[in-house]
């Protein structure tokens, strides 16, 4: 099946990483360990060792002149990086790019999935230290296996607690084994970001949006199978290997772009946080500040998501299906339904931006996917997290228009 790598940290947890690897065994993978100085302190080598018939590596000192260099030889070869249990030291070196070990090391020179199962002190996964070097992570697209709550070593109850060998064995084969999926061979089209408007030479109205969801969605879409075109407007934040990039600035540019390719495709996902207004006529040089208040006169922008929903192909088979966003204040499950019903789509996300941790410029996000028959609440967890959730519901509508395809 696939090659895996099995970080080991210094933690009371580390017992548990023994029976993961077994798991992971018994469904297929290889697994080769990896075991930091502290880890070592809880559970030996030779543990693993008898267990995996290969070599752990604790240093990244090997002996000779000669030797491979082994970090760099593993990182390409492996399918996953995993590492259980993931303390908050490591978490820190990780989020920081500190290399001062071989599973540190390895973690900047593979391009595998990562995917972390932390444990700790309560208080210690509540820290901002910790929380902050956790969504760095997320942002980055390392994956996580939640801790759950329960009895801890220190002897506290609470969240922190290593999550059970199954789960973090099923979290690994869900991203080292490919599925079935009704999106595979599907075209996708996924907007993402902001849009800036430009007031003039110099300034525009824009928005905080970082992309990172919209780019989430658009990387698990196409490990899913599909082929997709990601539309971004100005982000700092890196989009993923897709199919296609097609960058725009304006939300009139975004319009041509997502109209032009909706055509092509099945399914499309406005999660990009289009400007509704613009400036009417933008300066074409910079304004020069004077004493008196400066006046603006905004026009409204083209409604992209309404439009998609009157396309005539939409009247005959529902293609493509349409899913947009409803970032709001206030009560955004109620704004949503509204939404949905007056755009004519058949997916909304909904979520509070006001609430913390949730909507822009945050590796988190908490939302309720709402379609015609039925409301999901997804809570606050990493955007790769909630992509997975948005991209299951989109997956469901697809196979429920197969099995019955005419629409009134």
């Amino acid at each position: 099946m696939a090659l895996i790598a099995l970080g080991v940290t210094g933690g009371i947890g580390a017992y548990k990483a023994v029976e993961v690897c077994r798991l992971l065994q018994k469904r297929g993978h290889e697994v080769v360990a990896v075991m930091t100085r502290s880890a070592a302190r809880f559970v030996g080598p030779v543990t693993f060792e008898s267990i995996t018939r290969r070599p752990v590596i604790t240093s990244q000192w090997k002996p000779g002149a000669n030797a491979d260099i082994e970090h760099i030889a593993l990182a390409d070869g492996i399918a996953l990086l995993l590492v259980v249990p993931c303390t908050a030291n490591v978490i820190g070196k990780l989020a920081n790019g500190i290399a001062d070990d071989f599973l540190t090391t390895l973690y900047l020179a593979t391009r595998a999935p990562v995917l972390l199962a932390p444990a700790m002190n309560t208080n210690m996964l509540a820290h901002p230290a910790v929380r902050h070097n956790l969504d760095v992570l997320a942002a980055r697209g390392v994956r996580f296996v939640e801790p759950g709550d329960g009895y801890l070593a220190c002897g506290w109850i609470g969240k922190g607690r290593l999550a059970e060998p199954e789960q973090i064995v099923q979290a690994a084969d869900a991203v080292v084994v490919p599925r079935s999926s009704p999106l595979s061979g599907r075209r996708l089209l996924v907007t993402a970001g902001p849009t800036y408007e430009d007031i003039d030479a110099v300034r525009y109205v824009g928005n905080r949006s970082s992309g990172r969801m919209g780019f989430a969605i658009a990387e698990e879409a196409r490990r899913r199978g599909a082929r997709v075109t990601l539309v971004a407007g100005p982000t700092s934040v890196e989009p993923p290997a897709v199919d296609d990039v097609i960058r725009v600035r304006s939300a009139a540019e975004m319009h041509r772009a997502v109209m032009q390719e909706a055509s092509r495709a099945q399914v499309v996902v406005m999660a990009a946080a289009v400007a509704d207004y613009a400036p009417a006529v933008p300066a074409a040089g910079k304004i020069a500040k004077g004493d008196s208040p400066l006046t603006l006169t905004l026009a409204r922008t083209p409604d992209i998501l309404a439009e998609l929903g009157q396309l005539p192909s939409r009247r005959a088979d529902g293609i493509p299906l349409l899913v947009g966003f409803a970032a709001e204040t206030g009560d955004a499950v109620a704004r949503a339904r509204e939404k949905r019903a007056r755009k004519k789509i058949d997916l909304i996300v909904a979520n509070d931006v006001a609430a913390p941790g949730v909507g822009f410029d945050v590796a988190t996000n908490a939302v309720t996917l709402i379609t015609e028959d039925d409301e999901q609440a997804v809570p606050l967890q990493s955007k790769p997290a909630v992509a997975a959730r948005i991209l299951d519901r989109i997956e469901s509508l697809l196979q429920a228009r197969t099995a019955s395809p005419a629409r009134a």
